[in-house]
């Protein structure tokens, strides 16, 4: 009973459902990313490289034979897979370095200096009268 308890109390702590939200989003954005590469960005890739489809780029090890399937090398898919990697890795670095100048930002903002108190002020209100008269 008492893991039960402990469990609760972890998974009800906030951090763990941040990481949960995080976990959903980046999942969600792993999949515009691989949408991105594949529908956008190797189409004209492989267009450029004379009309090359990257998915079915493919080396048969062993032919089909009957209604054994043939074993292949997809390599195609390989060097998509490592374009996802990429751009993906590329996008959290930008999202991390702009967060750290937002940091920076924050930190070299000097703080305001603290309000003087009530007993600073009324002296600095007696010292204006007495300067004024």
């Amino acid at each position: 009973m008492a893991v039960i308890q402990e469990f609760k109390k972890f998974a009800m702590r906030g951090n763990v459902a941040d990481m949960a939200i995080g976990i959903i989003i980046g999942g969600a954005f792993g999949k515009i990313v691989s949408s991105l590469v594949a529908d956008v960005l190797m189409p004209p890739l492989g267009l450029l490289l004379g009309n090359v489809n990257f998915s079915d780029l493919a080396v048969t090890l062993k032919a089909a034979s009957g209604d054994v399937a043939a074993v292949t090398l997809n390599y195609g898919k390989f060097i998509q897979t490592v374009l996802d990697f990429i751009i993906m890795a590329f996008a959290v670095f930008m999202l991390i370095k702009g967060m750290n100048s937002l940091k920076k930002k924050e930190e070299e903002a000097p703080a305001a200096p603290p309000a003087p108190s009530k007993e600073e002020q009324l002296l600095a209100e007696i010292r204006d009268i007495l300067k004024n008269k």
